[in-house]
């Protein structure tokens, strides 16, 4: 199951509506949009090279066409209930900050055209909540859509981290 996107034109993720497209995937009961334009393609679920002393959330490595490229598990970074591995489980192969990493998500739905002013500011918490990388939130229908900055999620050590694995 490996569907690229990448034959997909470009508008500067801006049609002439001035909406752009976001990949919607689900990580538990919570479904997530991401940026079309770093999306490369999507592939099932295969286990990867485990790599020593990584953190939890980077699941190792596999290869992909001659690139080692990291998987990082969604689920587990963003302390989700639970991450089985299921027949929908699928890697959603990114191109972040010029690094290609592989994030696992529960299931990937559909493709979404939403325009800027459909993403409302995401509310902020005191505490140990951290939503710096949530750009906002968008309703699709009777859906409730958390639209996530991948390089906000990704902080710049972990980036680092990301980017020595996959050039270890």
């Amino acid at each position: 199951m490996s569907s690229s996107i990448a034959q997909r034109p470009s508008y500067g993720n801006a049609n002439a509506g001035g909406a752009a497209e976001y990949l919607t995937f689900r990580l538990g009961e919570e479904e997530y949009g991401i940026d079309i334009l770093r999306v490369q393609e999507i592939r099932s679920y295969e286990q990867p090279t485990r790599m020593a002393h990584a953190p939890e959330f980077i699941k190792g490595v596999i290869d992909l066409r001659g690139v080692i490229v990291p998987i990082v598990d969604l689920r587990l970074k963003l302390h989700c209930a639970s991450a089985d591995y299921t027949d929908f489980t699928v890697v959603i192969i990114l191109n972040v900050g010029g690094t290609v990493l592989g994030a696992v998500v529960d299931a990937v739905a559909d493709v979404v055209a939403l325009p800027a002013d459909a993403i409302k500011p995401a509310p902020q918490f005191q505490g140990q909540v951290d939503s710096s990388f949530v750009r906002g939130i968008a309703t699709v229908g009777e859906r409730m859509l958390i639209v996530v900055d991948i390089e906000s999620l990704l902080s710049s050590s972990e980036m680092g981290l990301v980017q020595s694995v996959a050039t270890a």
